[in-house]
């Protein structure tokens, strides 16, 4: 079967495009006896299927021309899908302890061929809001942003370097075929489809009416009022967004909140970089730390008599 234009898979199609990939149908040493298929995709954009066989296993992920969770009436470009794969090549070799392994990227159907993160791993929020501690957690998302940020910005590199012309290889492969990229710090520039996205849902939706906007009503409505007609916090909030579109001191994740983490009391692996770009270091340090501030104050509404949710020293 050819796969010469994009159509999204299901499982009798991605079987048979697992058959077409030597870099995919090696990883399960092809054999498809008993290969399983499981789409598991719980996010808003993509469509994420879990493939197993005998003797090994990865993780497909497609990109669509839209928000999944919405539908086509918003449409988003799936070429979210290589700025995905760029990232994962580039933060993984910057920091391969924490950054699943990319082994197959088809920029024709969008779709990543990558590591599957085997269970114990669950997505980052989840273990929070079961009440799960994880100790390594502080030092490996410490060593991600370490490694990741001050990498791939002037605090190490330099300008020349920063903003190079020579050519970058990063693997990334497509058709079954390998290239090397040029201009990477350009490249990511492409991404702006992604980067407007968050324009809109972090630095503008929120602060006036807007078709997408939820809270507790009629319990928070006089709170989300407020937010509204608070020029002061909007002027606040139009600076931040400011720096958002102009400054690019580092390859940054883009959207580092805990649904991007997958963890076990001693593994913790990012994922799901595809808004990626150069942008300000603040902006992944700002969106964990928030989230995890968010999970604090979100404990008590979790706590039973099995896990009263104290700290115990």
């Amino acid at each position: 079967m050819a796969f010469t234009e994009f159509r999204p898979l299901d499982d009798k199609s991605l079987r048979e495009y697992i058959k077409a990939t030597p870099s995919l149908s090696s990883k399960i040493g092809d054999n498809f006896d008993n290969l399983t298929i499981k789409e598991v995709g719980d996010g808003n954009l993509n469509f994420v299927y879990i493939v197993i066989g005998a003797s090994g296993s990865f993780v497909i992920k497609q990109a669509l021309p839209y928000i999944r969770c919405i539908g086509e009436s918003w449409p988003m470009t799936k070429e979210r899908a290589y700025f995905e794969a760029l990232a994962l090549k580039e933060h993984g070799q910057l920091c391969p302890d924490h950054v699943p392994e990319v082994y197959h990227f088809d920029r024709t159907m969008s779709l990543i061929g990558m590591r599957y993160l085997e269970p114990p791993h669950i997505i980052l929020r989840k273990g929070l809001i079961a009440g799960i501690e994880y100790p390594l957690l502080a030092a490996h998302i410490s060593e991600y942003m370490a490694r990741t940020l001050f990498c791939t910005s002037l605090l190490y590199r330099s300008t020349t370097e920063h903003k190079r012309d020579d050519l970058v290889e990063v693997l990334v492969v497509v058709n079954k075929a390998s290239f090397e990229l040029t201009h990477l710090f350009a490249e990511f520039c492409g991404n702006m489809g992604l980067c407007r996205h968050t324009e809109q849902v972090v630095f503008s939706d929120p602060y006036k009416v807007s078709e997408y906007n939820r809270w507790n009503s009629p319990y928070l409505d006089r709170d989300a009022e407020a937010v509204r007609e608070d020029n002061i916090l909007k002027l606040e909030i139009a600076e931040l967004k400011s720096t958002f579109c102009e400054r690019t001191q580092a390859l940054i994740h883009g959207d580092l909140h805990t649904g991007s983490v997958m963890v076990t009391l001693d593994s913790t692996q990012v994922i799901d970089p595809e808004f990626a770009f150069y942008g300000p270091m603040g902006f992944d340090i700002g969106a964990f730390v928030g989230n995890l501030i968010l999970a604090f104050f979100a404990q008590d509404g979790h706590a039973n008599e099995g896990n009263d949710r104290k700290v115990s020293l």
